[in-house]
C-alpha cells in the first residue's frame, strides 16, 4: 500500500507547568510583542539586537542544550518572519505562490549563538520559471541583506535564496533532488547535505509539505543514494585516538582544539539524516529523525536514547563555549581546547565521541561497504 502520510511541521511547544517553560513563554510573548512594532530596517536591527542580549542571557540560565537551541531556533523564526514582511510589504507577485524555507541547522532547529544564513525559495505558477525567478530575486537579495543586517551573517557558500541556483520552482527542486538522488556523485551529495533539511518558514507552506512527502519516498527508495550518504557521513571520524585520546587540530586557525561542529555534533547529525530518510519520513531535527528509525524499528530505543544524550551533551558545550567568547569579546566559534575543560565534561565528551563512534559502526552495519563507495 501506499505511504500516503503528509509532513506536518509542528510549532514546537513547552512544557507551560514548567519553570523554564514558562520563562521561555514569556520571552516568546516579548519578543513577538517587539517585533509587531518593527516596522522598518532600523526597528528591526534594533529588535534583533535586544533578541541577541535575550538569548545570551538565557545560556547564562539554561542547562538543556535541547531546549536552548530549540528556544534560539524559535527567536530566529520569528525574526526572520517578521523580516520577509516588513521587506516584501507591497511586492505583489500576480500568480505566484511561494516558500521561504529554512536549511542547515535552522531547518532542523539547532541553531546555537553562530549561526549563518542558509536559505531558499520555492515557487508555482504558470509563467516560465526563468520569468518568475527574475522577478522574485531581488526581493530575496534584499531579504538576505535584512537578515544580515540583523545578525544572521550571509553564507559564505552562497545558499540562499538570492542565488539563483536556491530560488526555484517546485518542479526544478523536484529535478534538482532527482539529480542529487539518482545520478549525484559523492561530493555532490556532501555539498548537498543541509538541503535535505528544509522547512518551511514563510508563504505558502504547501509547497515544502509536497517536496518533502516527495522527498521521503524518493530518498527511502533509492537504496545507491542512501548508501552514499552513509558513506560521506563515515568519512569524518570522532576526534579520538588510542586509550581515547583526544585527537586535535594541529594546523588552521584552532590549533590544538576539537571543532565540535564538524567532527562532533555533525557526526549524529548525517546519521540521523539516513535513518530518517530510511523511514520513509520527513522530519528536519536530529531527535526526530532518530525518533522516526525507532518507531520503524530501524534502530533500538535504548541506543537511540545514548546517542541523543550524547548529540545534546555535544552541543550545550558548543553553546557555553560561543557564550565564553561572546563575554571575553572574541568571535564566536566552535573549537574547543580540551585543556580547558574541568574533569567531568572532559569524561563526558569522552563518552560522547565513544557514542558517535558505536552509532559510525551501527551505520557501517547497516550500509555494508559504504566505506568503500
Amino acid at each position: 500500500m501506499e505511504d500516503t502520510t503528509t509532513v506536518q511541521w509542528a510549532e514546537p511547544q513547552f512544557d507551560p507547568q514548567s519553570e523554564a517553560g514558562r520563562a521561555f513563554e514569556q520571552d516568546r510573548q516579548r519578543v513577538e510583542h517587539m517585533l509587531a512594532e518593527a516596522r522598518d530596517l532600523p526597528a528591526l536591527v534594533a529588535a534583533a539586537e535586544q533578541i541577541q542580549t535575550q538569548v545570551h542571557q538565557l545560556v547564562d540560565r539554561t542547562e538543556v542544550a535541547e531546549s536552548m537551541t530549540l528556544f534560539i531556533s524559535i527567536l530566529n523564526d520569528m525574526l526572520t518572519r517578521r523580516v520577509i514582511d516588513v521587506v516584501a510589504s507591497g511586492c505583489d507577485f500576480d500568480g505566484v505562490r511561494w516558500c521561504w524555507i529554512s536549511l542547515g541547522s535552522e531547518g532542523r532547529q539547532e541553531q546555537t549563538l553562530s549561526s549563518d544564513q542558509d536559505n531558499g525559495i520555492i515557487f508555482v505558477s504558470d509563467a516560465p520559471a526563468d520569468a518568475v525567478r527574475e522577478q522574485m530575486l531581488p526581493l530575496a537579495r534584499r531579504i538576505n541583506d535584512a537578515l544580515d543586517a540583523c545578525g544572521f551573517p550571509l553564507c559564505a557558500g552562497n545558499v540562499m535564496a538570492s542565488n539563483p541556483e536556491w530560488c526555484l520552482s517546485l518542479q526544478e527542486w523536484k529535478e534538482r533532488f532527482s539529480s542529487w538522488i539518482i545520478e549525484g556523485d559523492p561530493m555532490a551529495l556532501l555539498n548537498s547535505s543541509i538541503f535535505f533539511d528544509l522547512r518551511p518558514l514563510h508563504g505558502d507552506f504547501g509547497l515544502a509539505v509536497e517536496l518533502a512527502d516527495w522527498l521521503g519516498r524518493e530518498g527511502s527508495a533509492n537504496p545507491r543514494f542512501l548508501f552514499q550518504m552513509a558513506a560521506n557521513a563515515l568519512h569524518r571520524r570522532p576526534p579520538l585516538g588510542i586509550f581515547h585520546k583526544f585527537v586535535l587540530e594541529k594546523e588552521g586557525k584552532y590549533p590544538h582544539t576539537i571543532d565540535l561542529k564538524v567532527n562532533a555534533a555533525t557526526l549524529f547529525i548525517d546519521a540521523a539524516r539516513i535513518y530518517g530518510l530510511a523511514a520513509r519520513g520527513h522530519a528536519s531535527n536530529t531527535g526526530q529523525r532518530f525518533a522516526l528509525a525507532v518507531a520503524a524499528r530501524r534502530l533500538h530505543p535504548d541506543d537511540v536514547e545514548k546517542w541523543v544524550e550524547a548529540f545534546y551533551f555535544i552541543q550545550m558545550l558548543r553553546l557555553k563555549h560561543q557564550q565564553d567568547c561572546y563575554k571575553r569579546g572574541r568571535e564566536m566559534n566552535n573549537h574547543i581546547d580540551p585543556d580547558e575543560l574541568d574533569d567531568a565534561d572532559t569524561d563526558r565528551l569522552q563518552a560522547a565521541l565513544r557514542q558517535a563512534r558505536a552509532l559510525q559502526k551501527r551505520l557501517s552495519l547497516d550500509y555494508p561497504g559504504s566505506r568503500s563507495v
